[in-house]
């Protein structure tokens, strides 16, 4: 099997071992603009190779055959080899196409036979969510083991001092939110001084959640040599300026269209009325398989949640105004089957990567193309197939319409009312049972708890920052957060001792995660 991808560059140089001291100094360079960087870019045709074939350690081998991961997906076969050269990745994929091991894979190579310093993580993951985080945990943390390493989080919304206690115990791989690293920073509980690989994921997520002062802060601290990894579904806009500022003559990889892929989803609009809409919303529900259905406020989320279980749907909210330990026992009833639909805002379509999710329903549209790309990613995961259907009412039509043709979707659109074949035949819905659903019990309270080293709380033990809508330390999503309650922020920068500058309010785009 062969695939196409674009490269900007082929990998010229070779590097072995953990350092990057026979790298040349990085110095401020002229590159063309980023529209001509990817244009201009030769299309190579590369067969697909094996594991063993992009040169990675027996112990990873064997590790990813244990879990059952036979072949590399294309970003991997592209990435893999460049980044164990010791070159700066730019990549460009879509959520799904296994971007993960891409970066993961090769930053554990490198950091293969090293032994990290108390309090000195030896790489960093920066991505934009806390699911985000956990989701790479579970995926690294095993191949990590196999090579003796510490794979740990550092998220908001969990215990600080846990996370302290174990980064002075040493990292290997430290996955982070920008907010609560930057917390452990300014504390002086982590410094980034030997932290020579850095992989930021869904960079474009963290540029539309206004966390782009802090990851620059962040790269300020790491070793200006270190070596560099950036992956995003685009590459335009803030992304393009952290390109140019920290990637030294970046290979460029892309493998994925910025618009949705057509081949693996089948997309819909539904015109609906108003006063037919909730109850076309909980036929829907009622269907089999996993549902992500999502809106655009918190409290849409709750009220439709409720108003589902009221009429029999197995549903759960999940939005920004959950606890942590709440927001991980929803996420387990979901991938465990528990609760077949999830009622979230878009915090879930940058963090929820669960397999098998047969439809994504736009309760209310997204609020641009991206959300709509990054809501779709949910389904049609790893080559498998999904339905995205938006529902619109009359005055919406206009809008989606240009809204799915940025994305570059051709969506079959439909006039339905409840109990209609075609509804059926599009997404599944069928009448709900009308029994309201009974709380689940759960087993265990701390289900969730023990990934990396934020996991649950011992009964009564609040966490470090944890419900912080009044301010303090740490962040949560779209709503960065440098410098705690009544302190005036320092600009500074090195050691941690300084304070960066707390960036403005990203401002939000019609939902509240």
């Amino acid at each position: 099997m062969t695939v196409t991808f674009n490269s900007g560059h082929s990998a010229a140089s070779s590097h072995s071992g953990p350092g990057r001291g026979d790298r040349p100094d990085r110095k401020p360079r002229q590159r063309p603009a980023r529209e001509d960087f990817l244009r201009d870019d030769a299309v190579e045709t590369v067969a697909t190779k094996t594991f063993a074939q992009l040169g990675l350690p027996d112990e990873l081998l064997r590790a990813l055959a244990e879990a059952g991961i036979n072949s590399p997906f294309p970003i991997q076969s592209a990435t893999i080899p460049d980044a164990l050269a010791g070159r700066d990745v730019l990549g460009r994929a879509q959520t799904g196409s296994g971007k993960t091991l891409a970066f993961g894979l090769a930053i554990l190579a490198r950091l293969n036979g090293g032994k990290a310093r108390p309090k000195h993580p030896r790489a960093l993951v920066l991505v934009p969510t806390r699911e985000l985080a956990m989701q790479v945990a579970d995926s690294l943390t095993p191949l990590a083991k196999s090579l003796g390493l510490w794979c740990r989080t550092a998220v908001g919304g969990m215990a600080f001092t846990r996370q302290a206690d174990a980064l002075s115990r040493g990292v290997d791989l430290l996955i982070a939110t920008p907010g609560r690293l930057s917390d452990h920073v300014r504390q002086g509980t982590a410094s980034l001084s030997d932290c020579n690989f850095i992989a930021l994921d869904e960079a474009d997520q963290m540029a539309d959640m206004g966390f782009m002062p802090q990851v620059r802060e962040i790269l300020d601290l790491t070793p200006p040599r270190g070596q560099r990894l950036l992956f995003s579904a685009t590459l335009d806009g803030d992304v393009n300026k952290l390109v140019k500022q920290y990637l030294a003559d970046p290979v460029t990889h892309s493998v994925a269209p910025s618009t949705a892929s057509v081949d693996t989803m089948d997309h819909h609009v539904l015109q609906v009325s108003h006063q037919d809409k909730q109850d076309i919303v909980t036929q829907i529900g009622a269907r089999e398989g996993r549902t992500i259905m999502f809106v655009r406020t918190k409290h849409h989320v709750d009220r439709l949640t409720e108003r589902l279980r009221e009429q029999g749907v197995h549903a759960a909210a999940l939005h920004g105004g959950k606890t942590q330990g709440q927001r991980n026992r929803v996420l387990a009833d979901f991938k465990e089957g528990h609760t077949p639909v999830l009622v979230a805002t878009d915090v879930a379509a940058r963090g929820i990567h669960v397999d098998d999710i047969s439809l994504v329903l736009h309760v209310d549209p997204a609020a641009d193309h991206k959300d709509y790309l990054h809501r779709a990613g949910r389904t049609a995961r790893a080559g498998a197939s999904g339905v995205v259907v938006t529902l619109v009412t009359h005055d919406q039509k206009r809008t989606v319409r240009r809204m799915t043709d940025r994305a570059g979707v051709r969506a079959e659109t439909t006039v339905v009312r409840p109990g209609d074949a075609e509804l059926s035949r599009i997404t599944g819905a069928q009448e709900p049972s009308g029994e309201p659903v009974i709380e689940r019990r759960r087993e265990s309270p701390r289900r969730g708890g023990g990934r990396g080293f934020g996991g649950g709380r011992e009964r009564g033990e609040r966490s470090y920052g944890e419900n912080r809508d009044r301010g303090g330390y740490g962040s949560r999503e779209g709503r960065p957060s440098f410098g705690g309650r009544g302190r005036q922020p320092r600009t500074g920068s090195g050691n941690g001792a300084g304070r960066p500058q707390r960036p403005s309010r990203p401002q939000r785009r019609g939902y509240d995660s």
